[in-house]
């Protein structure tokens, strides 16, 4: 149904949203299925037993663990034994940590028995996108060119260990994570495990997949165009974009400058909370850009209700190369009924988006080709790396930074004017459900940005301007593949995009149905 069927001047008819909102619980209720309360176990002694742990949040396993039902070092084997299985099939993964997992969670387990306490992640397997460093591991930045192993961990690896969560491994990405799809020379192509003939979108496609099919409960992510949420949307995950600066990006003093942040990918909107409850704030003396702080915990937010919303809807794409098709456009009508039937004012609501090439296009050039100079053997890097560095070289001074600059501000002070007039904006976060994959076989760098850019329409321009955005999945495909919307907030909102999210989660809930590969 076109979203003006359902408006009256720019609102939503409310005979006719509650109509849709009834189509959408069919569709959820047809699609995701139910789902079982956990049953105490002592180990993952068969199918059935490993299904459940390997689906359950991560919150669930860290109450498992605390209350001895479970132990970390049966998950971790648990899980290990499901990424020696999957893992080839997806190829998700460039660094497999099996002993190193066994052994931190053999430490966990000691740990609990001396009586210690314990981290809200005590026990809980999680994955590291490989641009984030972990200790005695390659940052592969999913490309050949480096070898040498990390001496520390980053912060958010750190801020998770600390909290007792148990590292699996490294998963795959771009080189640099400069594309819209996962897929490298050296690691080759990350396949979607609702059909592997589909891509996972990018660049956090390997924590993406490994995250989709119970090969972790969460994982780590980056977002410098899209990167958190494209891969949630196409693998039927939650995924935040945090506000610029909000975790931080220590070692390095920031993410392609002001354009990167790191996050998480779930399968729930409580452990995304969870997540950013503890590793959200600063490292002094290292991030350049540093959120303000928040009124309150994202867990709290995520049990919290947001109240009555003004919550504007739009398709309209961010730039020419955007299409929205019509099952997800569907989708997103039948979100913004459900909305207005939970008590929230929906109106259809279209920002006056700029151009953004001036501000984001010289960032993304200049700061992968800033990260390439830092390899260990630069004549490894893919040829598509070395054509943006070449692209890169007339934006790499100060003058043309300082006007890269100059046209982040004029595009935020145009499009920070409609959240005087809207809560929250919801716009698709995709163009539609996965594309095949192997959307860079045989391209340089020209092809990929092309076959790139329409895929991240209604993503880029808030890395722009540094607002916290979210994708959410909205149902699924006729053909069975998931849906997303995003939710996008003023500055410094995530507690309201965590509320709003974790409200829309119990409405339509979508965590019951699980892919092929799983």
């Amino acid at each position: 149904m076109a979203l003006s069927e359902a408006r009256r001047d720019g609102e939503f008819d409310r005979r006719t949203a509650l109509g849709l909102a009834a189509k959408a619980a069919i569709a959820f209720t047809a699609f995701a299925g139910g789902t079982t309360a956990l049953r105490p176990v002592r180990a993952a002694a068969d199918a059935g037993d490993e299904a459940e742990l390997a689906f359950a949040p991560a919150t669930d396993l860290a109450a498992r663990v605390a209350s001895k039902q479970v132990s970390a070092t049966d998950l971790a084997s648990l899980f290990l034994g499901r990424i020696d299985r999957l893992g080839p099939t997806l190829n998700a993964f460039t660094t497999v940590m099996h002993e190193q997992a066994l052994s931190q969670a053999a430490d966990l387990d000691a740990k609990q028995v001396r009586g210690e306490r314990l981290g809200p992640l005590h026990g809980v397997p999680v994955v590291i996108k490989d641009e984030d460093h972990v200790e005695g591991i390659v940052t592969t930045y999913g490309g050949a060119a480096f070898s040498v192993p990390a001496a520390q961990d980053s912060a958010v690896v750190a801020r998770l260990r600390a909290a007792g969560a148990v590292i699996l491994g490294k998963t795959t990405m771009p080189e640099f994570g400069i594309w819209a799809f996962t897929e490298s020379e050296v690691h080759g192509i990350t396949r979607n495990p609702w059909d592997t003939t589909r891509s996972t979108a990018g660049s956090s496609g390997g924590t993406a997949a490994a995250v989709a099919a119970g090969l972790a409960p969460m994982g780590v992510g980056g977002d410098g165009g899209g990167s958190i949420r494209l891969p949630s949307s196409w693998c039927g995950l939650f995924g935040l974009k945090p506000q610029l600066g909000r975790v931080s990006s220590a070692p390095n003093r920031e993410l392609w400058n002001n354009l990167g942040v790191i996050g998480c990918l779930s399968r729930s909107v409580g452990d995304s909370a969870l997540f950013y409850d503890i590793t959200q704030g600063p490292t002094p003396g290292v991030d350049t850009y540093i959120a303000a702080p928040l009124a309150g915990s994202f867990v709290q937010a995520a049990a919290t209700p947001p109240g009555p919303l003004r919550i504007a809807i739009s398709t309209k794409p961010t730039s020419i190369t955007g299409t929205v098709d019509a099952e997800t456009a569907n989708a997103l009508h039948a979100l913004g009924a459900v909305l207005e039937s939970l008590g929230h004012h929906v109106f259809v609501g279209e920002p006056d988006y700029p151009d953004i090439t001036a501000a984001f296009e010289p960032i993304w050039l200049v700061s992968p080709a800033a990260e390439s100079r830092r390899a260990d053997h630069p004549e490894l890097l893919e040829l598509r790396t070395k054509e943006l560095a070449l692209y890169a070289m007339p934006f790499d001074n100060p003058a043309a930074r300082e006007m890269a600059a100059n046209a982040t501000t004029d595009v935020i002070n145009r499009v920070m004017p409609f959240f005087d007039t809207a809560d929250v904006l919801i716009t698709p976060t995709t163009p539609g459900p996965a594309w095949e994959a192997g959307q860079l076989t045989g391209m340089d760098f020209h092809g990929a940005a092309l076959k790139s850019l329409p895929a991240a329409s209604w993503t880029n321009i808030w890395n722009v301007c540094g607002n916290p955005a979210a994708a959410i999945p909205t149902g699924f495909s006729a053909s069975g593949l998931p849906l997303s919307a995003q939710l996008i907030g003023p500055p410094d909102s995530e507690l309201r995009l965590i509320s709003l999210a974790a409200q829309i989660e119990q409405a339509q809930p979508w965590s019951g149905r699980r892919p092929r590969v799983s």
